[in-house]
Parts: structure tokens; sequence; C-alpha cells
């Protein structure tokens, strides 16, 4: 009895089916804007490429095809890099950007010769360090980020490629300190596409700024030893009170359009000074 039910359900659900769906002719995964599978994505793309050496390399091949720019200058770094519209801001300048946004020096490290050398740059500048103090890949500690650099400038120079040691940029709490006070004293937190609510930290207490400081000196020092040229954007970008001003940045990390005006000419007075010193 229970054998004939059975098999009388099943033929009900062979003839239901294929007025309630149809087989499709290609499967194709529907892609979810959750935010869960955005992010399981993502680490499985950096799992892949850890040093995201595909980031620009269809750019490398065909910039190789053209030849040898004697002025070409590559920016080498991370998001303050990566969103630098360098055409904007150096116009009819063959300057190349290589900013990777998140990166550390020991993902650029591995990206000089694909993203540097290959393409043979007059000079290297590279802004680095802000991710390994925040600790995006990891701890890290200074003697490491001192020695990717060294690596780094070492390779570039080895090339003949003149190179320029950016500073670490100041950070600022003045964002953080502007919505706790709007939200009465309180931490100020923001809520999450799930429903749930974060606490948006200082950037001081990612990016301490006593290690921005000792990195920016060794790497004055350092640059001054090797032969290097350093360019110096903390002192220009700083305020009295040890911070990012506050009209050069929206988060406290990244500088706005304002930042970026006063960066321009401190890199480019030191690509002139690497290239035309005859280092």
């Amino acid at each position: 009895m229970h054998l004939k039910t059975a098999a009388l359900l099943f033929s009900g659900m062979l003839i239901s089916i294929p007025a309630q769906c149809q087989l499709v002719e290609q499967y194709e995964l529907p892609q979810s804007n959750c935010c869960l599978a955005m992010a399981a994505r993502n680490l499985a793309d950096q799992l892949l490429d850890w040093n995201q050496l595909g980031r620009y390399h269809a750019e490398n091949q065909e910039l190789k095809k053209q030849p040898p720019d004697p002025r070409r200058v590559l920016f080498m770094g991370d998001s303050i890099t990566d969103f630098w519209k360098l055409a904007e801001y150096f116009p009819g300048k063959p300057y190349v950007n290589r900013g990777i946004s998140g990166q550390t020096t020991p993902q650029m490290l591995v990206r000089m010769y694909p993203d540097v050398i290959d393409l043979k740059p007059a000079a290297l500048v590279v802004l680095a360090g802000i991710n390994d103090i925040s600790q995006n890949t990891g701890p890290a500690t200074a003697e490491m980020v001192e020695q990717n650099l060294m690596a780094m400038t070492g390779l570039a120079q080895h090339h003949g490629i003149k190179v320029i040691l950016c500073s670490v940029l100041p950070v600022s709490d003045y964002g953080f300190l502007r919505q706790q006070r709007d939200q009465g004293g309180r931490p100020p937190v923001v809520r999450g596409p799930g429903g749930g609510t974060f606490i948006i930290r200082k950037a001081s207490d990612t990016h301490p700024p006593g290690d921005i400081l000792k990195l920016n000196a060794w790497m004055k020092e350092y640059a001054t030893r090797v032969k290097a040229v350093y360019a110096d954007y903390f002192s220009a970008l700083v305020d009295e009170h040890g911070w990012l001003k506050d009209k050069y940045s929206a988060d406290g990390i990244h500088p706005n359009t304002e930042g970026y005006k006063v960066m321009a000419p401190i890199v480019e007075a030191a690509v002139q000074s690497a290239v035309g010193s005859g280092q």
C-alpha cells in the first residue's frame, strides 16, 4: 500500500513539474549582491593572486609594446596612490600609476619586476608602509617594513631607476570626533547591510602616529644613505596637533582633492631632483 501511494505521488510530481518550471539551456549561477558573497568572492580572488599581479598585467603588456620613454615615472603604492588621478595633476607627463588599494610592502616587493622594472621607468615613486602599520596582511615589525623598502630601492637602483621614497602621511581623528559629538558622545557607528551595527574606530587606533613618525625618520635617513630622494608629504599635511589637517581629508587617512594638490608639487620637485641629479 505504501509503495503504491509513493508511486502515485512520484508520478504526480513528474506530471506537475513541467508546468511549474523548465530546464535552462546553460547553467549560470546568478550574481549576488550580498555582502557575504562579495566578501567570499574577493577573498577567493586574493588567495589566487595574493600579490595582485593580475591587476595591471594587461596594461603592462600594452605599455611594453611602446618605446621606453626617458621621462616615464612610475608610482608604486597603496590606495593613496591608487586613487590619485595622475593625468589630472601632472598633465602631459608620462607618469604611470601602479597603486593598489590595501597593499603592504611585501606585496609591492613581489610586483617590482612586472609592474616597475620591466616598464623601464626613469624614476620610481614609492609611497608605502601605512598598511603594514595597520597590519593589513598580518603583523609586521618595523625591521620587516624597512627591509622591504630597502629591497625595492635596491632592485630599482640596480636597474638604473632613480628612487623617490615618500613619507607616510599623517592621520587624524577629526572625523571620528565630529561623529562622536553628533551622537551625544557615544562612539559613532554605521549600520551594515545585514542590519548589524559596527563601531567606527579612530584612525589613530588603527594607524598609530608614533609608528608613522618612526618609519618616516628611518626613511629619510635611509634615502640620504643610499642617494635616493626623500619626498616629505608629512610636514606639508600635518597640523599643530600632529594630525592630518582636516581640510585635506574626508576620512582622516586618504587625501582629498585639496590634499593631492599639496602633494603634487612636492613629488614633482623630488622627481626632478632625482632624474636631474645624475645619481
